[in-house]
């Protein structure tokens, strides 16, 4: 779907050098939402969706949720990757207990990214819609229930997520560059968009919080983030995060 989370997907498929096909859809133009030809593959109309060829030729997989997607793509193609963290330390599987750092903060991360942050971020989105179809003599009506949101509720709460993410890279296990430590994870790819997003409508700047808007840019110069990218503006001649 254009301008859709589903740019995270395309970004995992290059890093995990897994054959795919892309199927476009595209917005309405006048209310923004997914086409209905969407719930032709998924009752909910979803995005991203993937359906994923199995060994039997009359059946196909069909996953949405992002973060169901990932972890589903890695448990079956990257089990051999640095994208998925081992889970037990030496001699300590099955042990409670015996769990790597790393894969506790990807397995928290997974959740985290859209169970906690994105829902900051959809407010934001919404609150800041300078578009919304509403007569002209309420919008000054609109914008200030728009700025009371922001300031007695989103920035805080930003403030408090941001700190938090901040520290997490101040301690990435084994001295890493990443969330998780050392290497990309699938976690990171998750994280990617709302954190992207936040530099332009959530107050990430460098002066606040200089580790966690380091990372950010790191994860725009990743190589397998370039090549979806790239393929979005061969596809649609354009690229925007939008949440």
């Amino acid at each position: 779907l254009e301008q859709s989370r589903s740019q995270r997907i395309l970004w995992l498929l290059e890093e995990l050098n897994v054959p795919y096909e892309i199927e476009i859809f595209h917005r309405d133009p006048i209310t923004h939402l997914a086409p209905p030809e969407l719930k032709q593959v998924h009752a909910l109309g979803k995005s991203p969706i993937i359906s994923v060829t199995s060994s039997d030729p009359d059946r196909s997989v069909v996953i949405a949720e992002s973060a169901l997607i990932i972890e589903y793509l890695l448990d079956h193609f990257g089990q051999n990757s640095t994208l998925l963290p081992k889970r037990y330390k030496e001699g300590q599987d099955g042990k409670i207990g015996g769990e790597n750092e790393e894969w506790l903060r990807f397995r928290y991360f997974m959740h985290y990214a859209e169970g906690s942050l994105m829902s900051l971020m959809l407010i934001a989105l919404i609150a800041g819609r300078k578009n919304s179809p509403v007569p002209f003599f309420i919008k000054p009506i609109t914008s200030s229930i728009a700025g009371k949101i922001h300031s007695g509720f989103l920035d805080p709460n930003f403030k408090t997520h941001f700190e938090f993410l901040e520290s997490q890279i101040a301690s990435s296990p084994s001295g890493g560059k990443y969330l998780c430590g050392p290497n990309l994870t699938g976690a990171d790819i998750l994280l990617s968009f709302p954190l992207i997003a936040g530099k332009e409508r959530a107050g990430l700047t460098q002066e606040k919080y200089p580790k966690l808007f380091d990372y950010v840019g790191r994860l725009e110069k990743e190589p397998g983030y370039e090549k979806a990218v790239q393929k979005i503006i061969d596809i649609d001649g354009k690229f925007e995060v939008t949440i």
